[in-house]
């Protein structure tokens, strides 16, 4: 009960749509965050031609991050995590999509590079999910638990003779 609670914190904190150029939530792996910069709130939309968005509440460990975004009047030319780019983005489009594997600590910071349009219209906004990458030992873990589910099972049924 608690942990949904706090997640329709997380939720409801990140809804409110901050509109300054450096945005800043906690994540929650499986969970889909969004984030987006409005010329209108005068925030500075890709001011000195870069937006950042940190986001922490991750534990140390493998992740994979899928990030999509779209502009209006926007040219974002470029996008990084913790200084890493993705392994497919298509800069410079209305719609872009890219994947990154994170491994180590929280904070991570989003970097977003580009060149807001000298309309007032100027917009982008995205979105962000980031998994929890299985250890190895898992998948271990959790094939020992079939063989032996499978061995008692097999114990279990009676045996057929067949003439």
């Amino acid at each position: 009960m608690k942990l949904k609670f706090i997640a329709a914190s997380v939720l409801a904190f990140a809804a409110f749509g901050a509109n300054a150029a450096n945005q800043s939530f906690s994540i929650v792996p499986g969970v889909t965050f969004d984030f987006n910069g409005l010329a209108l709130a005068g925030d500075g939309l890709l001011s000195g031609g870069a937006d950042v968005i940190t986001f922490g509440g991750l534990a140390t460990g493998a992740y994979g991050a899928v990030l999509s975004y779209s502009g209006n009047y926007v040219d974002i030319t470029s996008a990084s995590l913790n200084g890493m780019t993705p392994n497919a983005l298509i800069a410079g489009t209305k719609t872009s999509l890219g994947s990154f594997d994170i491994i180590g600590l929280s904070p991570f910071t989003l970097t977003l590079n580009g060149v807001a349009g000298a309309s007032p219209l100027a917009a982008y906004s995205g979105h962000i999910t980031v998994t929890a990458v299985p250890e190895p030992s898992g998948y271990l873990l959790m094939m020992l638990g079939l063989g032996l589910l499978g061995l008692t099972i097999s114990r279990k049924m009676p045996k057929q003779k067949f003439e």
